[in-house]
């Protein structure tokens, strides 16, 4: 009786999100450049402009899956996949949602153009960036105050790298993709790596944690060569009059690279569709074919930096 309650209910929510005509899309700072293309064309093709906040990928799947209805979001996107905690928040809510995968995109270290230009490993990353290092087997307090502790070939620089919050998929990325490689790189098992390879310095002297807004970052890469900050790849191609990659394990971060696997720090783009509002909010279906189309490899997506899937 409790579930035929409870179902009627969630239909009965849905229903009145005809409330609503125009799409509501939450989520990643770094899909929303490509999310913005696709509303402005849908808006220019007859059909109301979907309104998009960036949320970051974590914030986007917290209202995303906080229910059915109006005052819900009909589409969030994500720099990384939905977890396996957010999966079962959705369905607690009556919530499903439809993947989609975009293409691909590459985590970037960048500082100002004009800047030196650095090959970093991903180990010099980690031991820059980790809140405790692992030195003649124990676990102490990140020591390296300077880019030359960790190697001598490095900047004679302190240490000055800007991180996103820990809502974003770009920062879940930068901790996958770098420090925990670095840590299997080490010899480091993974209980270990998973208790203090995920943690980076919080002083916000050596590593500044910053919002959402990646044009920030970049004010602020251009005020201070000596800083170096993490962002997509896509961004990076946007603002190449600016900022400029490092070099990591040897390669830089071009469309080539990321598509053919050679940059190994990149990752899938995704947005995620409310099955439950289809058909109730005008345009969703319309909007996806959109995107699809959008996307593909001559498509003005792939000239803002986002590397199409392959065929």
């Amino acid at each position: 009786m409790k579930k035929i309650v409870l179902t009627l209910a969630l239909i009965a929510t849905a229903s009145t999100a005809y409330a609503r005509d125009q799409i509501s899309i939450v989520g990643s700072s770094t899909v929303y450049p490509f999310a913005t293309t696709v509303a402005e064309k849908f808006g220019q093709i007859g059909n109301k402009t979907p309104v998009i906040e960036s949320t970051g990928s974590g914030g986007g799947f917290k209202l995303f899956c906080g229910g059915v209805g109006p005052n819900t979001p009909d589409i969030t996107n994500a720099s990384r996949a939905i977890k396996d905690k957010e999966v079962k928040r959705c369905k607690e809510n009556g919530v499903t949602p439809i993947e989609r995968i975009i293409g691909y995109d590459g985590i970037t270290i960048s500082n100002a153009l004009g800047a030196e230009h650095v090959n970093f490993t991903k180990v010099d990353i980690l031991m820059a960036t980790a809140e405790k290092v692992l030195i003649n087997g124990e676990w102490v307090a990140n020591p390296h105050k300077k880019w030359s502790d960790i190697r001598p070939e490095l900047p004679d620089l302190t240490i000055d790298i800007m991180v996103p919050p820990p809502t974003s998929g770009t920062r879940d990325a930068f901790v996958e993709l770098i420090l925990e490689d670095a840590c299997k790189e080490l010899g480091i098992n993974v209980k270990e790596y998973k208790a203090e390879c995920h943690n980076l310095r919080s002083d916000g002297r050596y590593v500044v944690q910053m919002g959402e807004n990646d044009n920030l970052i970049i004010e602020k890469l251009v005020a201070e060569p000596r800083r170096f900050g993490v962002f997509g790849f896509s961004f990076l191609d946007q603002n190449r009059d600016k900022v400029q990659a490092t070099s990591i394990d040897g390669v830089k971060p071009e469309f080539e690279t990321i598509a053919d696997g050679s940059y190994k720090v990149s990752r899938p783009l995704f947005y995620y569709i409310k099955k439950e509002h289809i058909g109730i909010i005008p345009g969703l279906e319309e909007y996806d074919a959109l995107f699809k189309k959008m996307q593909d490899e001559d498509g003005p997506l792939t000239e803002q930096g986002l590397i199409p899937l392959q065929n």
